[in-house]
């Protein structure tokens, strides 16, 4: 995995973990790799990867089965897509908007671009 310089890379874990549940490639109840495995397949600190499990705890993506490990919460797509979204709408949209309007761009105009960008990335 390659982290970026702009954000914390126990963030950049959690959106990893995230996307791989909004992917559909872990499921909700099952298991997720453990902390040690997480930490080799990426190769950062495994105190990290613990790093991300308490954030993700917090937002109850993800409980823990004391002894057994991590596993996905039944409604860990619902509360990825309600954080996501959230931080879609401070942090993204402004300068989204931003430069819609400083280039005269109607949303209308985006709507073609959008489409071709689901058929070529989620097909």
């Amino acid at each position: 995995m390659e982290f970026k310089d702009t954000q914390a890379i126990y963030v950049q874990i959690a959106d990893y973990i995230s996307e791989q549940v909004l992917l559909n490639k872990w499921q909700p109840e099952e298991r997720i790799p453990s902390v040690r495995e997480l930490a080799v397949s990426l190769e950062v600190n495994p105190n990290t990867v613990m790093r991300t499990c308490e954030l993700l705890q917090q937002q109850e993506i993800i409980y823990n089965k004391r002894g057994i490990g991590y596993f996905i919460s039944p409604d860990a797509v619902k509360k990825i897509k309600q954080f996501k979204k959230e931080a879609f709408i401070h942090n993204e949209l402004p300068s989204l908007f931003r430069n819609m309007y400083l280039l005269d761009v109607d949303l209308d105009e985006l709507k073609p671009h959008f489409e071709k960008f689901k058929k070529s990335n989620f097909n």
